[in-house]
């Protein structure tokens, strides 16, 4: 074979399948024209849409979902980590409610258990203004709603309890709509508050105006005597703390030792399955009094009747046991309701017994003639010439009345009350007046005058005795028969059961004693005791005391008890008038003790200013001591003693 190559072979392919009839043969190539289809034009030819990507949104939301979860993550962790303590406590506080739980206030009780005061169930009618706003309530009025609920039952102004419901400080969540009220007040505003509650569960539109009212159990005092025995024992006022008297005294022990309740409250009500916590209150001590009930409304009633009758400014009585010192009875009049003290006289509230400081007048000669026998410068028949007018400083004293020379013993002295045989008999007590005034004051202080009784009263003046280097050129001779210095009723009565008690002066109790909780009684402490002068110039004064009474010639021969010997002294002095300061009007007064040979019982009066009928001593008290003084004898079943009375001579023949 050549070099060229010999020329390529062509192999037959598989045999093309025939063309149908009719159809166009497509022109290869460019420019071709399309081969027709059968049956008509040629569609139109569609071409595909193309889409935008999709990254850009889906980044603009997760970024838009980022920021939403991140708010969500810094709010949960400032709620939890930051702010944690915050809220739990707030959740705490509108969750919680605390009320105090009021101990119960002691009973006051007399010597023999009667009950003078005691305490009832009561409640304090509360609410928080937090809970009646409009943001809590979702209405405006919520305040105004409520109080006009309110008003009718507790009794108050309508205008006063929106004030309280919206106060100043908005943050406030305590108020007292009202203090100690009854349980079927609580009852009421109770079943109120369930009904609105029941009614806003169903009724959406429907605001429960009274679900933040509450209330805390308290007592209510009460005093079953109504106004017996008021001076001691006092009142207590709206804050629940004794206001005066013994239930001011002795206000810590009364009141005992509140305690808390704590509980969870939806809607102004209780849950009771969250369970609560409480601290129990401890209750007061019971008190019990010297007083016996029976002889106190005796005393009160009969010196009621002669300030009525006398148409005095005010008197007092007093009963103590002569051994004891014990305080029987304190009666005052005009006297006060503590279960009504919107109407009581803020004058009359208080004890005047104690409160009162006055001179005491003739009354108190019988200190003057102590400290004479006590120091042995006479005795009680020693002659005494008595002129009708004594010239001594610069004043000319007088006794009451008007006489000729009288010649009497030191017994008649005391027995007819002259003041001149008084001045003269204390004259005797030193060497020159200035001394003899130094020796009669050491003996009143003695006696206790110008001293507190002992009783750490509420209120109680300790009188006024001024010094004998201070005592005016009149005072050192008015002092010894009852002028120039002052008292209370007390003290007076203090005098005679010190005679009584043979010399020795007992600190005057009222308390007996406290039972406690655990039902223990806890007597009080005994009194202390002083000797004042001798049993046996004790004796001496007896004596002369029942002259005073017995002997015709006796200023308190209206104090006689028939079948008893009787000891006492009249008292006929010139007033103070507390309101100028000048002398105005009588204290008129009677003091004694029997039986006179064995003395039990002491019994004073003074009726301050008796402006219609006699202001003498022994006519408008007289009677009052024996009246008091027969009941109290005729009570304690003391019998007389059936011995026959010393009868010691008034008079002597010069």
């Amino acid at each position: 074979m050549s070099d060229r190559q010999a020329p390529r072979r062509r192999v037959p392919g598989p045999a093309k399948p025939p063309r149908p009839r009719g159809a166009v043969r497509r022109q290869a190539g460019p420019g071709a024209r399309p081969v027709r289809r059968p049956g008509g034009s040629r569609p139109p030819v569609t071409r595909p849409i193309r889409l935008g990507s999709p990254r850009p949104r889906l980044r603009l939301v997760s970024l838009a979902l980022t920021l939403v979860l991140l708010a969500f993550v810094v709010r949960l962790l400032q709620v939890q980590a930051v702010d944690a303590s915050a809220y739990t406590a707030r959740a705490e506080q509108n969750r919680y409610v605390v009320h105090t739980l009021a101990a119960e206030r002691g009973e006051i009780t007399d010597r023999n258990g009667v009950a003078l005061a005691v305490s009832e169930d009561a409640y304090d009618i509360t609410a928080d203004p937090t809970m009646f706003s409009a943001k809590q309530l979702k209405i405006a009025d919520g305040p105004e709603q409520a109080a006009a609920l309110l008003a009718p039952i507790l009794g108050q102004d309508q205008a006063a309890l929106v004030r309280k419901l919206r106060p100043e400080n908005r943050n406030s969540r305590y108020t007292r709509l009202a203090a100690r009220q009854t349980p079927q007040v609580w009852k009421q505003i109770k079943d109120l508050k369930t009904a609105l509650a029941n009614k806003a569960e169903t009724d959406h539109t429907t605001a429960n105006v009274l679900a933040g009212v509450f209330a805390d159990p308290s007592s209510q005092r009460v005093y079953p005597n109504g106004d017996l025995a008021a001076g001691i024992l006092g009142w207590v006022n709206a804050d629940g703390k004794g206001g005066g008297g013994i239930e001011q005294e002795l206000d810590k022990q009364l009141s005992g030792k509140d305690g808390k309740v704590r509980y969870a409250q939806a809607g102004g009500r209780e849950v009771p399955t969250v369970g609560s916590t409480e601290t129990p209150a401890v209750p007061g001590a019971d008190v019990e009094l010297t007083i016996d009930r029976d002889i106190q409304w005796a005393a009160q009633n009969a010196i009621t009747e002669q300030v009525k009758q006398s148409k005095a400014d005010r008197g007092y009585v007093i009963v103590q046991d002569t051994r004891t010192g014990q305080i029987l009875a304190m009666a005052n009049s005009p006297g006060f309701d503590p279960n009504n003290l919107a109407k009581a006289d803020g004058d009359a509230m208080g004890n005047a017994a104690l409160q009162d400081a006055y001179e005491p007048g003739s009354t108190a000669k019988v200190m003057s003639m102590a400290a004479v026998l006590e120091q042995n410068v006479a005795t009680p028949l020693t002659h005494v010439v008595v002129p009708n007018r004594l010239h001594r400083g610069d004043r000319l004293f007088q006794d009451d009345i008007d006489h000729a020379t009288w010649y009497l013993t030191l017994n008649g002295v005391l027995a007819k009350s002259s003041n001149i045989g008084t001045i003269l008999a204390t004259g005797e007590l030193g060497k020159s007046q200035p001394e003899a005034n130094k020796v009669l004051h050491k003996y009143l202080r003695k006696f206790g005058i110008g001293s507190y009784t002992g009783l750490g009263f509420p209120g109680e003046t300790p009188g006024i005795l001024a010094p004998p280097q201070k005592w005016s050129t009149s005072q050192q001779y008015t002092i010894p028969f009852g002028q120039g210095f002052s008292i209370n009723a007390m003290q007076a009565a203090s005098v005679y059961s010190t005679i009584a008690n043979g010399g020795v002066r007992v600190v005057p109790t009222l308390v007996r004693g406290t039972k406690g909780a655990d039902g223990r009684f806890t007597p009080a402490p005994k009194p202390r005791q002083t000797r004042v002068v001798s049993a046996r110039t004790a004796k001496s004064l007896a004596q002369m005391l029942e002259s005073v009474v017995d002997d015709e010639q006796g200023t308190g021969v209206k104090a006689r008890i028939p079948g008893y010997r009787v000891a006492g002294k009249t008292g006929t002095a010139n007033r103070v008038d507390p309101a100028t300061g000048r002398y105005r009007g009588y204290t008129s007064s009677f003091a004694g003790f029997a039986p006179a040979d064995n003395p039990r019982i002491t019994v004073y009066c003074a009726i301050q200013n008796a402006t219609a009928g006699s202001y003498f001593g022994g006519q408008i008290c007289g009677p009052i001591y024996k009246q008091v003084m027969e009941f109290a004898l005729k009570t304690l079943q003391i019998p007389p003693t059936g011995a026959k009375p010393a009868n010691l001579p008034v008079e002597y023949k010069p």
